[in-house]
């Protein structure tokens, strides 16, 4: 937790930026598995911890703005949870710790909200993505499911807080940076053929929990890494096999980290393997090399993917004027997905908020498919943090169904492509920070080319 200040002066922005009503924060609840009491790890809304900071389970907020009063709703543990859960302190220490002088029971929540619609007072609640924030909405304010309004007002404020970090929030995701390395180097010296993915993804997970951090999200341990994202951990790792790794720590304060890579099954690359992911490192290269204040991310992915397409087209799979191809959406067939993302207390930041905001800055995304998976597109600013993840992809299953529809035809020689089916999937990701000047690598450096990859490999 950071000082109460920070807590302080994230809420008097958000008020001045917002201008009137009631700001509501809904907190998180514990979530069951299979029954009551077997729960998921709990993780508190990331919007509720960048203003109030409490990692607690069953606390909401109010921030009325017109009277100037911020007030943190939740209950006291009985002696039943004292008894299974330990001490903890009060709610009114809880809250105290952040700034916040008044606390109420949250049965009273309702009835505070209710006052300020007779009041007729704005009440600012940001997109849901639980059921029971829509199941709160319909019980405090009559708000049915699937007739939210989030609050557009709210929503721009809370994203041009949160997109720009701090110095002491870019200290903590470097520290989410520097496990995340440590989990992919584990990773590194353990993948062999003879093993499972579940013994790899069993190693990246100790890394992390070794250190008391929890994972930024499910681990990806796959050697069909054209599935982009792979939660199944059964396969045999063979030889002539790569491996692809996604995964990434959190820090107890709930701030992430993500990179990926992708490992071959024995010390060397193949000579198939090593010519597409040459170009996959070329390509992250390239939109390393253009981070900095002023460029349109777009305009980075465009790079990026045209350098995979150059590269392609002088192995005999792209034919045609690249630049052109990348234009008219044929590089999708290799890079169906985006470049990178905002990171921060959300692996995905302020993913739940709305690209248009958090990613585009208001202007609307492409429909392009490809493009369209595009999260981050606008300018970039000092402050902010996102990955770079350029892949090359073999999905048989789009090869197939482009091939039929002929889609393409004048940029893509299908025979080559369809001979790499077989193939697979190439990711590496590395997180950066937006200076004054340019960009700084957050955390370890991992290996990343042919040579760095081998040369560990074999030590």
């Amino acid at each position: 937790m950071f000082s109460k200040e920070t807590y302080i002066a994230r809420r008097a922005k958000l008020k001045q930026t917002v201008g009137s009503g009631l700001l509501l924060f809904l907190g998180n609840e514990e979530s069951g598995m299979n029954y009551a009491d077997n729960t998921y790890h709990f993780r508190q809304d990331s919007t509720f911890l960048y203003f109030f900071g409490l990692p607690y389970a069953g606390l909401s907020a109010v921030i009325d703005i017109d009277q100037d009063r911020e007030i943190i709703f939740g209950d006291e543990l009985t002696i039943d949870s004292i008894v299974w859960m330990g001490t903890q302190p009060t709610l009114k220490e809880k809250s105290e710790r952040v700034g916040v002088r008044e606390t109420r029971p949250s049965n009273e929540l309702e009835s505070y909200l209710k006052n300020g619609q007779q009041k007729k007072q704005p009440i600012h609640y940001l997109p849901v993505y639980r059921a029971e924030h829509q199941v709160k909405l319909l019980a405090w304010l009559g708000i049915y499911p699937g007739t939210e309004k989030p609050s557009v007002p709210f929503i721009q404020g809370v994203v041009n807080q949160r997109n720009y970090k701090s110095e002491e929030e870019v200290a903590e995701i470097e520290k989410a940076c520097i496990v995340t390395a440590d989990m992919h180097l584990a990773a590194m010296r353990t993948v062999r053929p003879g093993i499972r993915e579940s013994e790899v993804a069993a190693v990246v997970g100790e890394v992390a929990f070794a250190k008391d951090y929890q994972l930024s999200f499910p681990i990806i341990a796959t050697v069909n890494g054209q599935t982009l994202h792979n939660h199944y951990h059964g396969n045999m790792i063979k030889e002539g096999d790569m491996l692809l790794l996604d995964a990434g720590a959190e820090t107890e304060m709930g701030y992430a980290g993500d990179m990926s890579s992708t490992i071959p099954a024995g010390s060397r690359f193949t000579a198939r393997q090593k010519e597409i992911y040459d170009i996959a490192v070329a390509s992250h290269e390239a939109a390393v090399a253009a981070l900095r204040p002023g460029v349109l991310f777009e305009d980075i992915y465009d790079l990026s993917v045209g350098v995979i397409m150059e590269g392609l087209k002088g192995l005999g799979f792209v034919k045609g004027d690249p630049a052109e191809a990348v234009k008219a959406g044929a590089h999708a067939l290799f890079m169906p997905c985006g470049l990178g993302h905002m990171m921060g207390l959300d692996v995905h930041d302020m993913e739940n908020l709305g690209e248009v905001y958090v990613g585009y800055d208001g202007r609307q995304k492409s429909r392009q498919f490809g493009r369209k998976s595009l999260r981050l597109g606008r300018k970039l600013e000092p402050g902010f943090v996102l990955t770079i993840e350029p892949g090359i992809y073999f999905i048989p299953e789009l090869i197939d169904l482009w091939r039929a529809e002929r889609k393409f035809a004048e940029f893509i020689n299908y025979e080559k492509v369809a001979a790499y089916k077989d193939f697979s999937g190439i990711r590496n990701e590395e997180d950066y920070l937006i200076t004054e000047t340019g960009a700084r690598l957050l955390g370890k450096k991992i290996p990343i080319s042919t040579d760095e990859v081998e040369t560990f490999r074999a030590g």
